[in-house]
């Protein structure tokens, strides 16, 4: 960086000079000339208080034309959305590979297309041929998307350029993306970034729903900077096991709808088919009542979900280390209520090793599950069946409470048209009083404790 010159400022005419003397050459004063704070170069290349264009401000109360939304095709799919596409919103799906995201988007790309629509699919890790096998696969030969194989940004932008602006735009994959203009391999962190917001920047111009698909981490997450995350409208994620036939669309993160909502989809010979009845497909087999099994209705956004927690006490006859094992739920919550039954309950897990289950692969994340994980040890531990007919949820804590949980009424209500007939879960919340109309009798639980006496006491 350059030195910056010192300057001298005549405090009585004004005039500059580049060196300090007494008199002043303009006006002749003595002694008038004092030093000036040089500006640097930094702070002469960075004033942004002027030179701008100036910008419209709206106030908030003043009506204005609400963005309109389009269906997808796929009911599951809408609903993870918070209620269908949202045009020029930016979406990052992501998900394992193998898991569907390919075959999700060319489905949803594929009813636009044939609705009148405009579907452009690029694809940046399949050539064209190979996804033309996979349309002919899924019954979707017909559909005219407009299909192309591309990995330069600036060729896609420009070809976008001379055509009408499409209804959707799926970009497969962000991470094969490159630019000509951003120094390194397609994958890095600033390749992805400029990339992503140059297709961001074209999506909300020309009102285009812009889907990325973005690769994920070994644990999970979506690969790449964080920041891709922040400058998108929706980040979705594809879930499920490949061993399992289910698949789950889950919103974590939504601009235009609510969060957690999910969608559930099942995996077919000619594609994902949409499940409407999830807690059917993950209560399915449960024909006899067993020890260790109960049934706890999960809140995934504004949707009720029944699922089944299966419980396993193997007593160890050798004194030899316990192990815990745990599938679908948080390992360390476990260890937690384990410790809270031991202390508040006088029960006995130290001898004996705990398995715990989430049938189906399904991952539970709500704290409304304690009461049916302890239900379910509970009942494995003493060999008591909790019948097929109860659903349990609320929140336990250290002390032993059974606390208050979200939305009672709407996991009372989903389970009755289950046929599901008690509900057991916190006393004194809302929804928690018996409601014969309902089909659903409820049972209001204070303690943890009440909770072992009503199980172990039933024969």
């Amino acid at each position: 960086m350059a030195k910056p010159k010192r300057r001298y400022i005549c405090q009585a005419c004004g005039s500059v000079a580049t060196r300090w003397q007494g008199q002043c050459a303009d006006c002749g004063e003595w002694n008038t000339l004092a030093e000036d704070a040089p500006q640097t170069v930094f702070s002469a290349k960075h004033d942004l208080s002027s030179g701008g264009r100036p910008i419209q401000f709206t106030p908030l109360d003043q009506p204005g034309e609400m963005p309109k939304r389009k269906a997808s095709g796929l009911a599951e799919f809408d609903r993870a959305l918070g209620g269908g596409l949202v045009p020029g919103s930016a979406i990052l799906m992501g998900g394992d590979p193998g898991i569907g995201k390919s075959t999700l988007l060319l489905q949803v790309s594929a009813h636009i297309a044939t609705n009148g629509g405009r579907a452009v699919y690029v694809s940046g890790e399949e050539a064209a041929g190979q996804v033309r096998l996979r349309a002919e696969r899924l019954g979707l030969s017909k559909a005219p998307i407009q299909l192309a194989a591309a990995t330069s940004v600036r060729d896609i932008l420009t070809t976008l350029g001379t055509m009408e602006p499409p209804s959707i735009l799926v970009i497969d994959s962000i991470q094969t993306m490159h630019s000509d203009q951003i120094e390194g391999a397609p994958g890095t962190v600033s390749q992805v970034r400029g990339c992503a917001f140059e297709l961001i920047r074209y999506a909300k111009e020309n009102g285009v729903t812009l889907i990325l698909v973005g690769h994920v981490t070994k644990d999970g997450t979506i690969a790449g900077p964080r920041v891709l995350e922040h400058m998108v409208d929706v980040v979705m994620s594809f879930e499920g096991e490949r061993s399992h036939q289910y698949r789950i669309l889950r919103s974590l993160k939504n601009r235009f709808g609510p969060v957690d909502e999910i969608g559930v989809f099942a995996m077919e010979g000619d594609g994902l088919a949409e499940v409407g009845n999830p807690s059917m497909l993950f209560l399915s087999g449960r024909e006899e009542p067993m020890a260790g099994s109960a049934v706890f209705p999960a809140m995934e956004g504004t949707r009720p979900v029944l699922v089944e927690i299966q419980a396993l006490i193997v007593r160890l006859q050798s004194g030899a280390t316990p192990r815990r094992a745990v599938v679908g739920w948080d390992n360390g919550r476990m260890a937690m209520l384990l410790a809270v039954l031991e202390a508040r309950c006088g029960l006995n897990f130290s001898s004996a090793e705990v398995y715990l289950n989430v049938a189906g692969g399904y991952r539970l994340s709500d704290p409304a599950a304690d009461l049916a994980v302890a239900a379910a040890l509970i009942s494995a531990l003493g060999d008591k069946p909790l019948g097929n007919d109860a659903v349990w949820f609320g929140e336990v804590s250290l002390a032993g409470e059974i606390r208050p949980v979200a939305h009672s009424s709407i996991r009372q209500r989903e389970s009755a048209k289950l046929g599901f007939a008690r509900g057991f879960g916190p006393a004194g919340g809302a929804g928690s009083e018996t409601r014969p109309e309902k089909g659903m009798k409820f049972t209001g639980l204070s303690m943890l404790p009440n909770l072992v006496d009503r199980i172990l006491s039933d024969a």
